[in-house]
């Protein structure tokens, strides 16, 4: 069973990462990156309903960048800074290797924000915990 193998594949991955790196931030990447591998149509009939864009764009997007999560977070990143993904793409790309932090900085978004934490933590397409969701609004507090 390809779930099977999929799910072994993941545990060994955890096994052989330091623990450090599985706390990182981000560090719901790979998991999205072999969610979405396993099953393409699925992952962009997902991203289509999450973003309301058509398959032409989404054929765009991921073939700017080299993983389904960065395609999802350079999504994210145009919807919560209004900005068009072109201009989220031609950010990435001149300052690749940067990081996620330096990119939401350029397109004004505080690396700090209730925003940008909620979007290190998780997404919103496969994540069951609920950490990512919305469009940049943070969560709320509840009441006591």
């Amino acid at each position: 069973m390809k779930l099977n193998k999929m799910v072994f594949a993941v545990l060994i991955i955890m096994l052989l990462l330091p623990s450090s790196l599985l706390a990182a931030d981000f560090d719901w990447m790979p998991a999205f990156n072999i969610q979405a591998q396993a099953d393409p149509s699925g992952f962009r009939a997902k991203m289509a309903a999450r973003f309301n864009i058509g398959d032409a764009q989404i054929t765009t997007v991921l073939s700017n960048f080299p993983k389904p999560a960065d395609a999802y977070v350079a999504l994210r990143l145009g919807e919560m800074s209004g900005r068009p993904v072109q201009q989220v793409t031609e950010q990435y790309k001149q300052g690749k290797g940067r990081g996620w932090g330096v990119l939401a900085k350029s397109l004004g978004i505080k690396p700090g924000s209730p925003a940008f934490h909620a979007l290190k933590r998780g997404n919103d397409l496969y994540d069951t915990k609920g950490n990512g969701k919305g469009k940049g609004k943070g969560k709320s507090k509840k009441n006591k």
